[in-house]
């Protein structure tokens, strides 16, 4: 079982190693959420508290098995909310240490990128993986399961962060992602120049605070009398800044594959179901030879789904080892490069 609430989604899922996913169960916190025009930690940590119980009830029936059918709970312990991690963790070590079995803490990211993994025609090791979400933006590569290199994260905003304040700007909505992509749809990118943040020097790493610094005072000017922007100019705009941030994704997803000579590219996180970025990064993939994997977009968002899978991974190495702590720990940061490799067994 796969427990997941690290920030604004509830998940539990039950994933078996022969059959794939037997349950998966999903809340999400959004309307709720976007009164505010993003996420407020106490009430996210509020609503987990009364969701997650039922969720794990519903997974159960949707699985038709019971907890003696388990061998283990798998929850995340970081990155995210430390209320919101805090409840998931501990219901599945109190569940784990009922039931007798042990309780694996997942890495949010790992779960992220690993989340490919579920599909029908999944990756193979080594391969790039562009990590993108709200709190993160990473380039790492991956050798196995435990094995990462970061080569290159966000110094400021991550893309999901920029999208989040740009839709605000824009009055567009919550969350930011997909309410600027819907206004993309109707704008002209080339109407207004927008930067794409450090492609003019070396390095893989990120920085999207001044593209969103760029966004504003370029709103501004676009404001009448009354300080409104007319509707037109509003998806053009949208228009433009998705399209850098998207062109300084893919630069970086070039030189990381140059760099590595992988010809593997994942795409993970919720900002991997952008549209524009996939279509973009597969007319690169054809171009150069790659091979673009990335998850459903339903596995794109937070779930529980991947933690119960990443959670199986580790479970084999926990289950040989006799490992069975119900010690509760969740990590608000906790880089993913640092996590221990996770021996396979032929």
């Amino acid at each position: 079982m796969g427990i997941e609430t690290s920030c604004d989604e509830t998940g539990v899922a039950i994933y078996d190693t022969e059959r794939g996913i037997l349950a998966d169960q999903l809340y999400s916190q959004v309307e709720m959420h976007a009164e505010f025009g993003g996420v407020v930690p106490e009430l996210a940590s509020r609503d987990h508290i009364r969701k997650l119980l039922p969720l794990v009830d519903l997974a159960l029936k949707e699985a038709n098995c019971s907890a003696k059918d388990l061998d283990a709970v798998a929850y995340t312990y970081g990155p995210g909310l430390v209320g919101a991690l805090l409840v998931g963790s501990t219901l599945a070590s109190t569940l784990a240490w009922t039931w007798g079995i042990p309780a694996i803490p997942v890495h949010h990211m790992e779960g992220h990128m690993l989340a490919p993994m579920l599909e029908e025609e999944a990756p193979n090791f080594p391969f790039v993986a562009l990590l993108v979400s709200g709190g993160h933006t990473q380039l790492v590569d991956v050798l196995g399961v435990g094995q990462y290199k970061l080569l290159g994260e966000s110094l400021d905003d991550a893309a999901g962060e920029a999208f989040d304040k740009t839709a605000k700007l824009l009055k567009l909505g919550y969350p930011g992602g997909p309410s600027v992509a819907r206004a993309s749809e109707r704008g002209q990118a080339d109407r207004f120049r927008f930067p794409r943040p450090m492609t003019d020097r070396p390095g893989l790493d990120f920085s999207f605070s001044g593209l969103k610094t760029h966004t504003m005072t370029l709103a501004n000017s676009q404001r009448d009398e009354s300080g409104n922007i007319d509707d037109q100019t509003v998806f053009d705009i949208a228009a433009g800044f998705q399209e850098a941030v998207v062109d300084t994704l893919l630069i970086k997803c070039r030189r990381a594959l140059e760099q590595t000579g992988h010809k593997q590219l994942i795409l993970a996180g919720g900002v991997a179901a952008n549209v524009r970025l996939r279509e973009k990064l597969a007319i690169e993939a054809e171009k150069k030879g790659w091979v673009l994997h990335y998850p459903r977009p339903e596995f794109c968002t937070d779930n529980g789904a991947m933690i119960a899978y990443v959670g199986s991974l580790r479970a084999e190495s926990a289950l040989r080892e006799q490992i069975n702590s119900y010690e509760i720990e969740v990590v608000p940061r906790f880089p993913i490069d640092q996590l221990t490799a996770v021996e396979t067994v032929s």
